[in-house]
C-alpha cells in the first residue's frame, strides 16, 4: 500500500486550519481517511476561546479514531458522534450556538477487504480510481449553488450556514452529519483514493489546469507536494485575483493519496 499526504498553510502568518490522517488497523485489513478543512471565520466574535485549529485537531482525532474502531458503526454515525464529541470538550467554555462557532468541511473514506465507504461535507473533495483508470469525483456541491454575490456579504452568508437552502460544515450539531453525501463502492472497483481540500482542489477548479483525472495522475507520478506547488505558482502568478477570481490569494491546501 502506498501512502502520501502534504499539507501546507495558505500564509505563513496563519496557522495552517486543514488537518488529514490516515490509519491502517494493527491487522493489516483495510484502513481509514480524514481530510478536514477548517472554516476560516470573518473578523469578529466567533464564540470561541480555541480557535479553528484547534476545533479540526480535535474533530479529526475523534473521526480517526471512531472510523477505525468502530466498524460497525456507519461513518455518518462516526461523524455526529465525533461531533458530540469535539463540542463537549467546550461546551462549558465557548458559545456553540454561535453560527460561525468553529467548523470545518469533511473527506471521510474507510475500506476493507470487500468495500470502500466515503462521506463527504461541503466543498472538500474525494476522487476514487477504479482499476481501468476512470475517475469519479465525490462532491458535495451545494456551497457552488449559492450565488457569490450572496457569500460576499457576512450576514448573507451567515443566514444560509447550515441552513436548509444553503449550505452544511460540520460544526457543533451532530444532526448535520445526516447531511453529508455517501456511499459504497465494492473495493475490486477501487485502485486508489485522493482526497483534497479546496485550497489544492483549486488546481481543477479556479486554475481549470487539468480534469480530476488530471489531477490524480500528476499526485501518482509526483507525489502531493507537486500539486501544492503548482497550485501555489498559479497564485503567485495572479496575486490580486485578475484573471483568476477567488476569496482568497492563497489558501490551506491538503493532498492526501492512498493506493489500495
Amino acid at each position: 500500500m502506498r501512502i502520501e499526504l502534504a499539507s501546507v498553510p495558505g500564509a505563513a502568518a496563519r496557522p495552517n486550519e486543514d488537518w488529514t490522517s490516515v490509519a491502517l488497523p494493527a491487522a493489516g485489513r483495510g484502513g481509514t481517511l480524514v481530510v478536514l478543512d477548517g472554516v476560516t471565520p470573518p473578523a469578529g466574535d466567533d464564540g470561541c476561546v480555541h480557535g479553528v485549529s484547534w476545533f479540526t485537531s480535535r474533530l479529526g482525532g475523534a473521526l480517526a479514531e471512531l472510523s477505525g474502531s468502530r466498524r460497525d458503526m456507519t461513518l455518518a454515525e462516526v461523524l455526529g458522534v465525533s461531533i458530540t464529541r469535539t463540542a463537549d470538550a467546550h461546551r462549558e467554555t465557548c458559545d456553540l450556538s454561535h453560527v460561525r462557532t468553529p467548523q470545518a468541511t469533511v473527506v471521510l473514506a474507510r475500506w476493507g477487504p470487500d468495500e470502500v465507504e466515503h462521506l463527504v461535507l461541503s466543498d472538500s473533495t474525494l476522487l476514487l480510481e477504479s482499476p481501468d483508470g476512470g475517475v469519479r469525483a465525490v462532491l458535495d456541491d451545494r456551497l457552488d449553488r449559492v450565488p457569490r454575490e450572496v457569500l460576499r456579504s457576512v450576514a448573507s452568508t451567515d443566514a444560509l450556514r447550515n441552513a436548509e437552502g444553503g449550505f452544511f460544515t460540520a460544526a457543533a450539531d451532530p444532526a448535520v452529519a445526516a447531511k453529508a453525501v455517501t456511499g459504497r463502492t465494492p473495493t475490486a472497483r477501487v485502485r486508489s483514493l485522493l482526497a483534497l481540500t479546496d485550497g489544492a482542489a483549486r488546481w481543477v477548479e479556479v486554475f481549470r489546469e487539468g480534469g480530476w483525472a488530471d489531477c490524480l495522475a500528476l499526485v501518482r507520478k509526483n507525489g502531493p507536494q507537486e500539486l501544492i506547488d503548482r497550485v501555489r505558482a498559479a497564485e503567485w502568478a495572479d496575486p490580486d485575483g485578475v484573471t483568476f477570481r477567488r476569496g482568497k490569494t492563497s489558501d490551506d491546501a491538503t493532498v492526501t493519496y492512498v493506493e489500495l
